[in-house]
């Protein structure tokens, strides 16, 4: 999967245009629910941070790689993710977007999207669970992006309509972690029709 920088870039673009075209249609509706305990506000600004953290990182640029794939930094973040203090990320980073957040994550696409554009996807950057290659983590990015829009449409009632490219490389990593944790099984008779996932499953 990582082995295709090109591809991994057209992903991200796209991910990031399925946000900004959902996050039109949040219109006044930025207290309502959104995603467990964040309200739409929060959700974007979560998202929106995907975007943001590939800006950072890239401005942090890492001595050796420690992580060497997508799947192996979410088995690295797990217990992280589970942590307090994404939450209220999400919340902080959703009051940063100021009073038009539409416009704010425009201004962040318009910024960062240019700078993977002229990466070659060799670049090595300080991420959260270590050094990584910026091929190994710009998927994690648009796993993000990707299924966080659909929290996103949800919570507003829209279709689940992902474009093609980032809901084949979402789904992709996806399937690297259920292969790696071990719960490929449970995975293929859900996706089959056979038996339905327990509650709570989840693969990040």
């Amino acid at each position: 999967m990582t082995g295709d920088w090109a591809g991994s870039r057209r992903a991200f673009a796209d991910a990031t245009a399925w946000f900004r075209v959902v996050l039109g249609e949040v219109g006044d509706r930025w207290s309502a629910p959104g995603l467990g305990e964040w309200d739409v506000r929060a959700l974007v600004g979560h998202t929106s941070r995907s975007l943001l953290t590939v800006e950072a990182y890239l401005a942090r640029p890492a001595g050796a790689v420690e992580v060497g794939s997508a799947a192996a930094y979410y088995q690295v973040t797990r217990a992280i993710a589970a942590g307090p203090e994404v939450a209220q990320r999400g919340r902080d980073a959703g009051a940063a977007l100021g009073d038009d957040p539409v416009s704010a994550v425009a201004t962040i696409a318009e910024r960062v999207l240019p700078l993977v554009e002229a990466c070659t996807g060799q670049e090595l950057v300080t991420t959260i669970a270590g050094g990584m290659r910026l091929a190994d983590y710009l998927p994690t990015r648009v796993l993000e992006l990707t299924v966080h829009t659909a929290d996103l449409a949800a919570a507003l009632g829209r279709p689940l309509d992902p474009p093609g490219r980032p809901a084949a490389l979402t789904l992709e990593l996806l399937n690297e972690l259920a292969v790696a944790q071990g719960r490929a099984g449970a995975l293929m008779l859900a996706l089959t029709g056979r038996r339905g996932l327990g509650d709570g499953f989840s693969l990040l």
